[in-house]
């Protein structure tokens, strides 16, 4: 019998062999797409045996302990590109797009905002073995997203790594209708996305390339990117509930020349883990992609301490 295959995996099928970065051809190559339920919106009955699942896009690499890799804000999978091949010799690495983002599943009865998002990392964990603990490592958004992920699964998880964390101090603020659907509409535009693309990197002119512009906005032909983009901004999007902190050991790294972020951020969420934050050189707001070796080492550190 022939294999289903949803419209998104078909999608992101078709999109591979297009890629110009050969390191996120090759991460592209290790997407499973895992059937998983999703947090239904208030107007749709509750009723569980009508409970529906969503096959999500999951890239799993690697072997040894697990890592569960977490990208940020309107990016997807392809963002651990360069990452992914350093820690896959140590790590088996699951590295899955947000509920909401990226290729992932988009269907219209079902919620986008913090409580789904976490829903459905949720779901994630209850796939892999319930023995293993699982680290963390979050970037921009993903790292607010690490933090209130390992609260709510105290005992799922070990080690935490955040880079350059956006979220982690303030609070949620919905962006009312028609100004989400404005918002969305801006970030639709090459322009303000090349320009956005070349802030996140420390020295965009000769880190930022058509490969990297390319996987900027490559998710932006998933059905139903612009929607759940302005149903997320609805919500409030993501902002980490602050103190308590979860009790793991919270590691941070943030960028020097960091432009998305600014400094009194920094020293905002420096004062609400506790302690200094470590700044890299020459780095901007990707660590993962302006200096993976540094991050591959610095993770290094952390799991023998």
């Amino acid at each position: 019998m022939p294999t289903y295959m949803s419209l998104e995996e078909t999608l992101l099928k078709e999109l591979a062999p297009t890629i110009l970065d050969p390191l996120a051809r090759d991460l592209a190559a290790d997407v499973q797409w895992w059937n998983l339920k999703a947090l239904r919106s208030e107007s749709q009955s509750l009723d569980s045996h009508n409970e529906e699942f969503y096959s999500y896009p999951i890239a799993i690499t690697g072997n040894g302990p697990p890592i569960l890799l977490l990208h940020g804000f309107d990016s997807s999978f392809l963002e651990f590109r360069r990452l992914a091949p350093l820690l896959k010799n140590q790590h088996q690495l699951i590295i899955p797009d947000l509920h909401g983002f990226g290729f992932g599943p988009r269907p219209k009865q079902v919620e986008y905002g913090s409580d789904a998002l976490l829903y459905h990392l949720g779901e994630v964990l209850e796939r892999l073995p319930v023995q293993l603990p699982v680290s963390l490592i979050g970037a921009s958004m993903g790292g607010a997203v690490a933090l209130e992920l390992a609260k709510k699964y105290p005992n799922r998880i070990d080690k935490v790594l955040l880079l350059s964390p956006a979220g982690l101090t303030g609070r949620k603020m919905p962006l009312i209708t028609p100004f989400n659907k404005l918002g969305v509409w801006i970030l639709s535009s090459p322009f303000v996305r090349r320009g956005l693309c070349r802030q996140a990197f420390a020295h965009p002119d000769n880190s930022v390339g058509e490969e990297e512009l390319q996987i900027a906005s490559l998710h932006l032909n998933s059905p139903g990117w612009g929607r759940s983009l302005a149903a997320f901004a609805l919500s409030g999007g993501m902002a980490c509930s602050n103190l308590p902190l979860p009790k793991h050991d919270i590691n941070v790294i943030w960028g020097s020349n960091d432009r998305i972020l600014s400094e009194s951020l920094r020293r905002e969420a420096s004062d609400l883990i506790g302690r200094d934050i470590e700044k890299i050189k020459d780095c901007g707001h990707l660590p993962h992609l302006d200096c993976p070796e540094i991050v591959l080492n610095r993770w290094l550190k952390i799991i023998k301490s």
